[in-house]
């Protein structure tokens, strides 16, 4: 199943700017004279408008908050740290950033255990003290229906480690290199492609390598995935960073920032809307400060339930 119906939600606390990330993530903008205390009173209203939309389009929100110490700017993107499997697994995973590292959170999985089954958690964070890192479903978009992890290779995300999740899941690992317009290693995966159920956005553009790029293509022929491109200005929108998640409607829903829907064309949308009905939100202090759109905020529950 590509799609969950339950998934997980930080409310953040000290929402704000990271100078940690601001070297790998160049979609991160900082405002400078704007006191951080308006950033995490503007990011909360978003948030909170966020989590109403999915949970009044019949979507299983689970929210935490945020702890107050230590600061952590980034907390409401938890795809980063953690994922949940249909096999009953979890993996944690090694973040890149010395001050993301707090936002793991054990309270959370063990929480979820009195409402989803767990029998294995994969601990990777040990790999931090040898400088590997591999940041979640930011660094891995999970094709669960053909069972393909794809992956672009950045200082966050190595190609060691996600051969090491592979195995452990039982998925294939297709690893390739993408960057933005000045040349720069795009930081996260998600931020450039996002595969649904028959479908898959992707900035091809990004792959520069002709090779690459062909494989990649290939793999979602493969894979019998419509496959809608789109360009590096709609990527800096954000058009790569959504998600397919299940409501209660006839089709699923298919999350993005109201940022990504407008850079979106008229034809692309009726592309997508013969997959998922979309569902645009405004985050777009969220986007802006942190540099990660509405992918980012989700991570998804695909644990069994408990009996």
């Amino acid at each position: 199943m590509q799609a969950a119906r339950n998934i997980l939600l930080i409310r953040p606390l000290r929402f704000g700017y990271n100078r940690e990330t601001a070297e790998t993530n160049k979609f991160q903008a900082q405002e400078t004279g704007v006191d951080e205390d308006v950033f995490s009173e503007a990011a909360l209203i978003e948030f909170d408008r966020f989590a109403e939309t999915l949970r009044s389009s019949g979507v299983n929100v689970f929210v935490f908050d945020d702890t107050a110490e230590p600061e952590k700017p980034d907390a409401i993107f938890p795809n980063n740290w953690v994922s949940f499997h249909a096999d009953a697994t979890v993996v944690v995973y090694p973040m890149c950033a010395a001050n993301r590292r707090p936002e793991r959170r054990p309270d959370i999985i063990d929480e979820l255990r009195t409402r989803f089954r767990i029998d294995k958690v994969i601990d990777l964070s040990h790999y931090e003290t040898r400088g590997r890192f591999l940041e979640g479903t930011g660094s891995i978009v999970f094709d669960h229906v053909n069972r393909v992890a794809y992956a672009c290779l950045s200082p966050r995300t190595d190609a060691g480690l996600l051969a090491e999740v592979c195995g452990s899941l039982g998925y294939r690992p297709h690893s390739f290199h993408a960057s933005d317009a000045n040349g720069d290693a795009i930081y996260h995966t998600n931020v450039m492609m996002c595969v649904g159920t028959g479908f898959v956005v992707i900035c091809l553009a990004s792959i520069t390598s002709a090779d690459e790029r062909k494989s990649v293509v290939k793999s979602f022929e493969d894979g019998n995935l419509a496959i809608i491109d789109i360009t590096l200005d709609q990527m800096n929108c954000f058009a790569g960073n959504m998600l397919e998640v299940a409501g209660d409607g006839d089709k699923n829903l298919l999350v993005l920032s109201a940022t990504a829907s407008e850079s979106l064309n008229a034809a692309e949308k009726d592309a997508l809307a013969e997959f998922c009905t979309l569902l645009p939100i405004p985050i777009p202090t969220i986007e802006t400060v942190c540099g990660g759109s509405s992918r980012c905020m989700i991570a998804e529950i695909f644990l069994p339930n408990l009996a």
